[in-house]
């Protein structure tokens, strides 16, 4: 998956929000001067998550943006989608099921990438804002522990 410079910067905007989600409404210079982002291009991204309701915008002297709703329940995924479309390199899933109903000689391979597809997914759709803030951790463990904890249910 390929995440445009956009979506990075949309992601490290959301983050900043939600390390002073307590603070209430934070001015566009300061978010930018927080992830070193360039101010006009936030403005737009901004503007963007604000139409999806993902952040508010407050007018006024004490105004800015805040998020719309907590960190805990915003999903890397959706901002994701939002900026960049689809999670997987591979196209989306009906797309690949298709193929792989469609197309026998390359089944198999269809089915590889299905699977990278839909485990990207899950990784995306399980990690929220609040997830990363919260808690840095190595790389990988997110998913694992998630798995573990959902299969010994």
């Amino acid at each position: 998956m390929k995440i445009s410079q956009k979506g990075l910067y949309a992601l490290q905007a959301v983050m900043t929000l939600a390390r002073r989600y307590k603070d209430g409404a934070i001015r566009i210079h300061d978010i930018a001067s927080d992830g070193d982002l360039p101010e006009k291009f936030l403005e737009l991204i901004l503007l963007e998550l604000k139409n999806a309701r993902i952040v508010e915008s407050i007018r006024g002297a004490k105004g800015g943006y805040r998020l719309h709703r907590a960190p805990s329940e915003i999903r890397l995924s959706q901002i994701i989608r939002l900026i960049d479309g689809p999670l997987a390199p591979f196209g989306d899933a009906d797309q690949l099921r298709h193929l792989i109903a469609r197309d026998a000689e390359h089944r198999a391979l269809y089915r590889v990438f299905l699977e990278v597809r839909d485990a990207a997914a899950k990784i995306l759709e399980n990690t929220t804002i609040a997830d990363i803030i919260s808690n840095p951790r190595p790389l990988g463990t997110t998913f694992r522990k998630r798995r573990s904890a959902q299969n010994s249910r």
